[in-house]
Order: C-alpha cells, then structure tokens, then sequence
C-alpha cells in the first residue's frame, strides 16, 4: 500500500523556520512565520485571553463533545463585530458554525460552495497558499487573477472582470482585509464598485476574513465587506480569530452563511454540518470559549481591543518607517506606508531572497513575502540596508 504513494515536497515555510532556528548569528531577522510578534520578538499570550482561560478552568465542569455545529455562543458573541452590531443576522438570514481556525472555515466554505454546485473559483493572485492547495485538494478549478498593480495597488479592474464574467457555477473569492501575502486592500471606492458588480451580476461571493482589527480597527476592517453583504442576497464568509485574538495554535474559526431567506439556512447548515462532521467531526472547545468569555465580558472585551490596538499601532509604525526609508537599492519602500497587516511583498527574486539569507542572516518567503511584525526599530537599518545591497 504504501509504496503507491509519492514523496511530497516539504513545506517551504517549515524548512524555512528550521534553517532560521539552526543560524547562529545573534543579529538574524525572521520575517517568515505568520506571527505576530512584539518589539521584543516574543509572540505573548493577549491578557485578556489569559483572564477569559482562568474563568473558563474556574467554571468548566465538562470536557464532553460539542455537537458539529460547536460553542454556539462563540459563534454569536462574534457576529456583531464581523456584521454590525445594529442587526448582525440581516433578519435571521445570517447564522453560523465554529471550526478548527480560518482554515477549517475557508474548507468548508468551498465544499459546502461545491456541493451546492460551484465548480470554479476565482481568486486574486498572489493569495495565501492553502487557498489554492484547499481547492485542489478538493478538485475545484482555480481561476485566477491579478490581485496587485507593480505599484503596489489593488488591481480593480481585474477583480470586476472576474466578477462579471464568472458563470452560474463559478464563485470568486476574496479577502475582507490585510490581504495575505501582500497587505494591499481595497479602498472604500474600490468596495462600493465591488459590492455592486457582485449586486448586478449576481456572482457568488465567499469572504474570508483572517485579520479583522489588524489594518485600521475593527469597524474600518469590516466595512469593505459589509457593502458586499449589503449588496447580494447570498454570500459565505470565513472567519478566524487566530490573529486578532492571538489564539494561533487554539485554531479558532467560525463560517457563516447569508442566505436570502431565513428558511435556507436550515438546509445549509445540514449540508455544513455533515461536511464538518465528516472533516473534523466536533471542533475543539477551548480557543472559542474563551472569546465566547471575553466578549460576554465588557472589562475584558475593552482589555483585548486595547491589546489589540497596541499590535496594531506596533505594525503601523514598522510600516512608516519603511515608507520613510523611501527606497532601499531598486526596491521602493514606500506602497508598504499604505498597505495593511501582517505581510507585504518585496519585488526581490528568489536568488536575493537567498542572499539575504545567506550573507545577512535576513529570513524570508521565496516569494518575497515578509512579516511587518518580524522588524523592530533595533533591526529596521539592518534590514534596509541588507535589502539596498543586494537588490541592486
């Protein structure tokens, strides 16, 4: 049996991170893992998440199964900031379900997207790589399409072209905000005209969103993709909580469909929930009941947008000061000032990504993606001026 299956490539960023940990200079930069990290390199636990697990091991009197559908409470303590505190179910048309992180939200969005029909998805490129490894895994056709300008823009015109022109069984997909890999977001324009071709079209739209909270806030993050909500009577969104709450190893997610009546939501979510219960049968409990803790708590809700401002601001300032920086050999420094997030994308080569490794101690994606969150006021001159030799 075994001898029929082929060796895998490893995973790059996996190889990366042993390369990185193996390096014995004291002055090395990682900017690969998806991590937050702090000035001081550490990626902490939030305060908030620590107060909301000691209440939760003071109150918890069981470890029994959660049903497919998971902490319910989660799931909605979470709506009004993902859909607007005014009225977050649109009427009862939007309900939800919890899973294992963004990623168990993104899979099962596109297998419920297929089971329901969909055979191709559009999608920006570049794009964060499970989204092109989940539709393949399950046999879905990847449409893609240019998702940035060369000046570090959002190339609209492609992601109308892509709604327009998708078919009956096609969806496009996109990101709500801090697109990964290269931070580049929409303007507030760009998604009215979005919002609208999908309203005249009347293409499918499934939202994942990853980084609520990491760009601008909270409100500014969602705003994008609440017009796009607005504007269409069906639509998937796929939620994480990973990084605005800090709970990356707790993986928890959340996947919510806006159908156009109340009355489709039960079919969907039969259909979710046997997907789910076949994927990952129950999803885990502890990550999303302590955000279930956190928001039911106005003390700590406060305690974590405070600590989450401070990530914010953090990655703000690493972005104007390479902006400022102006540009660093070839490289233009400044569209990172505008963009948002975790990452962004250096037009560097793979063979001066592996200089900078090399010869700098300077870790990244081959890709040229870096993490914001990997530079600190201490290694920003070291950075520029590794980048400035060696693109050249």
């Amino acid at each position: 049996m075994l001898d029929r299956l082929s060796p895998q490539a490893p995973d790059a960023l996996l190889a990366l991170i042993r390369l990185h940990a193996a390096d014995a200079r004291e002055d090395k930069i990682d900017l690969g893992v998806g991590v937050y990290r702090t000035e001081d390199g550490a990626t902490p636990v939030f305060a908030a998440i620590k107060a909301a697990e000691q209440a939760l091991l003071d109150s918890q009197t069981s470890k029994s199964y959660l049903g497919p559908e998971g902490d319910m409470g989660f799931v909605n303590a979470l709506m009004p900031y993902i859909f607007g505190a005014g009225d977050p179910t649109m009427g009862g048309r939007i309900s939800g379900m919890q899973t294992p992180g963004g990623t168990g939200a993104v899979r099962l969005a596109l297998a419920l997207a297929q089971k329901a029909g969909a055979k191709r998805i559009h999608m920006g490129v570049p794009s964060w790589p499970n989204h092109a490894q989940i539709l393949a895994d399950l046999g879905m056709e990847l449409v893609p399409f240019d998702h940035a300008n060369h000046d570090g823009t959002a190339n609209l015109d492609a992601v109308l072209a892509a709604i327009n022109g998708a078919a009956d069984d096609e969806a496009v997909l996109l990101h709500a905000c801090c697109h990964n890999p290269t931070g580049i977001d929409y303007t507030a324009d760009q998604w009215a005209a979005i919002a609208e071709a999908f309203a005249a079209s009347g293409t499918f739209p499934i939202i994942d969103s990853a980084y609520q909270g990491l760009g601008h806030g909270m409100e500014e993050d969602a705003a994008g993709m609440r017009s796009v909500l607005a504007a269409v009577p069906e639509a998937f969104v796929a939620y994480s909580c990973d990084k605005n709450f800090g709970q990356y190893r707790d993986r928890v997610g959340a996947f919510y469909v806006m159908a156009r009546e109340s009355s489709a939501l039960d079919t969907a979510f039969s259909n979710a929930n046997a997907l789910a219960r076949a994927a990952w049968s129950m999803p885990p409990d502890h990550g999303g009941a302590a955000v279930r803790i956190i928001l039911r708590d106005p003390d700590m809700t406060a305690q974590w947008q405070d600590e989450l401002d401070t990530m914010r601001a953090r990655m703000r300032e690493v972005r104007d000061a390479l902006a400022a920086a102006g540009t660093a050999g070839r490289v233009d420094l400044t569209p990172l000032g505008t963009q948002n997030g975790l990452f962004s994308m250096l037009p560097i080569t793979k063979d001066e990504v592996a200089t900078l490794r090399e010869e700098h101690g300077i870790y990244m994606a081959a890709s040229g993606r870096i993490n914001i969150a990997g530079l600190t006021q201490a290694n920003l001159p070291k950075f520029i001026a590794a980048l400035g030799a060696v693109a050249v």
